[in-house]
């Protein structure tokens, strides 16, 4: 069961990495590093035509990517030093203690890494710890206890057709509610089975190969598995909501009796898919009615047989890196060759890691916020989000195209942001998932369980707004709509994001630009239909709403003819939110700096750059990264995230500010006529 809807992200994937220096550690790793590398720099390219290579053409070529990565930069290269130095530091040395109390964090993370590194004993069994569910599904003799076994499934993180997840109420955010959405594609999203460009053929051709592979190891039987479950899935992706549609909270909120949903798909017994997850409610909020109704006639079509395979697919696949070297070489060259274009598997030590990290991040991230995050950065974060929501309250003021009726709402929700940095003021008791030395698929499987509980429990009662959605140790940083919260890991408060030893232009082009962009996603296209208590209620006049609508249009627009790759153009409608909140952020942090210096005398240069300058190139150090084809094209496909290059170049042809501290000419392929700029906030 998924645990979140609505939590808007700096990136799309979450990134463990370690936080900045302590005062426990002898050596500041902030120390050695500058503010802005100028070897990073390409000086043959030119700042206002292409400032991702101006900024980064020299980084990039030093950096290539890793044959163990899809894509190569910041986040990576921070993530890297933190699981090869610092996680894997505190895990060896719990490993070592002689003494660890069961149902400790220090003995659960302890055996959770033994037991992924024993791959003797992953070898010796095989794939019988999977052997229980695989009973099961061939007992199915119905779509009844189809629906009976996808639940027990679902329990344990395997993807069935639908999904159910918790959250708090959009209409009504101080109590959690039930969600039901679609679910079921191993591609992840509908464009994969709709496009008919060679790579994406050529994607489904493996995928077909992939499937096949897996059921050869697992010694199934069944004929064409691959060719049967990529059939299934392309009937199921024609019924679901693009990626884009599901970006509308308002048409996604669908709330009804629980005993009127489970009316919708009669023949799949929506009641004993729930029981079996232990759920008991008596609302849900549905994701898409037509789709519920559509899947179980898709269900009722489908011969038995054809489901009962795709079930034991979505098992393998779910449970693969659990497995014998075969599954999860396997599942590597199609999931991360394939898909990303990652050449080479990590080291089983690395991948041990992170998926002790992955499984146990919050046990883990108290050991680490214990050693490595210092306190004084918390008054600091503090005040920089304080400087950002001052500016920010004095950016609406200033907007002609809202009503002041509409400012003091807007003035209202911005007071009531709230905010967590480094890590939870409280932390959760995970001492009842039992973890064993010798026993990796158990381990999973108790985790999962625990997990599939605490969601649960929490139907039907009041938020608790002090949880934490990321683990201290991510580099990342999120928005909430329903807590109406930003919220800021310790992972992410160090260079390039924050250098303490940097002058102020660079940590404002960086985290200050971060935190603008996070407060920005509450007045985005999608966080602005939320109000100041987090609820789904407009608090806009039709004609402001309507001012608002024309400007995220035309920067749809902009970026969707923006072409990534030959062929793949940016999906500005799925972006456009990310899109928003890069503006934004870097608008609110550029005023904010320049308010900082009034009154003062304005900073010399620094390495013959001045302080406009340097602000930009402190954003653009934030997202220099080299990517694969296959990454780049998957991201194009799925990610609400525009690729790094155009999170650097596409806002700043619409910042005046920028054409000014690198002057700019009308000439230049970064300057925009004036009536094709957008200004939103």
């Amino acid at each position: 069961m998924k645990s979140a809807f609505l939590k808007w992200s700096l990136m799309a994937s979450v990134v463990v990495i370690t936080s900045c220096n302590s005062e426990k550690e002898s050596t500041s790793s902030a120390e050695k590093v500058p503010g802005f590398d100028l070897s990073s720099l390409d000086s043959t390219s030119k700042a206002c035509d292409d400032f991702d290579s101006y900024a980064n053409g020299g980084w990039k070529k030093k950096n290539p990517i890793p044959g163990t990565e899809s894509r190569w930069g910041a986040f990576g290269i921070l993530d890297k030093e933190n699981k090869e130095v610092r996680l894997k530091g505190i895990i060896e040395e719990i490993t070592n203690l002689k003494d660890r109390k069961n149902g400790s964090d220090e003995q659960q993370i302890a055996d959770y890494y033994k037991s992924f590194l024993d791959t003797t004993t992953v070898e010796k069994r095989g794939i019988e710890p999977l052997k229980p569910y695989l009973d099961k599904i061939e007992l199915v003799q119905s779509l009844k206890d189809l629906a009976s076994v996808a639940g027990e499934l679902q329990k344990v993180g395997v993807s069935s057709v639908i999904g159910f997840g918790v959250e708090g109420d959009l209409k009504n955010s101080k109590m959690n509610a039930l969600y039901e959405g679609q679910d079921g594609l191993s591609l992840g999203e509908k464009s994969y089975y709709e496009r008919t460009d060679s790579s994406t053929v050529k994607v489904r051709n493996e995928f077909v190969k992939h499937v096949d592979n897996m059921f050869g190891f697992a010694n199934f039987k069944d004929a064409n598995p691959g060719k049967t479950v990529l059939d299934f899935e392309t009937k199921l992706a024609k019924l679901q909501l693009t990626n884009v549609e599901l970006r509308d909270p308002n048409k996604t909120y669908n709330k009804t009796s629980f005993a009127d949903f489970t009316k919708l798909a009669p023949d799949f017994d929506l009641k004993t898919f729930a029981d079996k997850q232990d759920i008991k409610t008596d609302t849900i909020i549905v994701q898409n009615v037509a789709y519920v109704k559509n899947m179980n006639a898709l269900l009722k079509a489908t011969p038995l047989a054809t489901l009962k395979l795709y079930t034991r697919w979505q098992l393998l696949s779910t449970f693969a890196g659990y497995l014998p070297k075969s599954f999860d070489q396997e599942d590597f060259r199609f999931f991360s060759t394939v898909m990303r274009g990652t050449k080479q598997q990590r080291a089983r030590v690395e991948r041990a890691i992170r998926s002790t990290d992955g499984l146990l991040g919050m046990p883990l991230g108290k050991l680490f916020s214990k050693k490595y995050f210092p306190e004084d950065d918390k008054k600091k974060v503090s005040e920089m989000i304080e400087n950002v929501r001052t500016v920010y309250g004095e950016r609406i003021d200033k907007l002609t195209w809202m009503s002041d009726s509409t400012k003091a709402r807007a003035h209202k929700k911005l007071k009531a942001f709230t905010y967590k940095i480094g890590y939870p003021d409280k932390w959760k008791d995970y001492s009842s998932i039992k973890i064993e030395g010798d026993k990796l698929f158990e381990n999973v499987i108790a985790a999962s369980l625990f997990q599939n509980e605490e969601n649960v429990k929490k139907i039907g009662k009041p938020v608790d707004k002090s949880e934490w959605h990321m683990t201290p140790q991510t580099v990342n940083a999120y928005y909430n709509p329903l807590n109406n919260e930003v919220v800021f890991p310790a992972g992410i408060l160090q260079p390039p994001f924050y250098n303490r030893n940097a002058d102020d232009a660079i940590n404002y082009g960086g985290i200050i630009a971060v935190i603008g962009h996070e407060f920005t996603h509450g007045f985005d296209d999608q966080g602005s239909q939320f109000d100041e208590e987090g609820n789904l209620k407009n608090w806009w006049t039709a004609a402001d709403r309507a001012n608002f609508d024309k400007l995220t249009k035309k920067y749809i627009d902009y970026f969707s003819g923006i072409e990534a790759l030959p062929g793949f153009k940016i999906n500005g409608a799925l972006t456009i939110g990310e899109n928003v909140a890069d503006l934004g952020g870097l608008t609110l942090a550029y005023y904010a700096l320049e308010k900082s210096l009034k009154g003062k005398p304005e900073p010399a240069p620094i390495d013959g750059f001045n302080w406009k300058q340097r602000f930009f190139l402190g954003w653009a150090q934030v997202w220099h990264m080299n990517t694969t084809d296959e990454a780049l094209r998957n991201q194009v496909q799925t990610d609400p995230h525009a690729p790094a290059k155009d999170r650097i170049n596409g806002p700043l042809p619409h910042l005046k500010e920028f054409q000014d501290a690198w002057s700019c000419g009308a000439g230049n392929k970064m300057v925009l006529p004036e009536a094709s700029r957008v200004v939103i906030w």
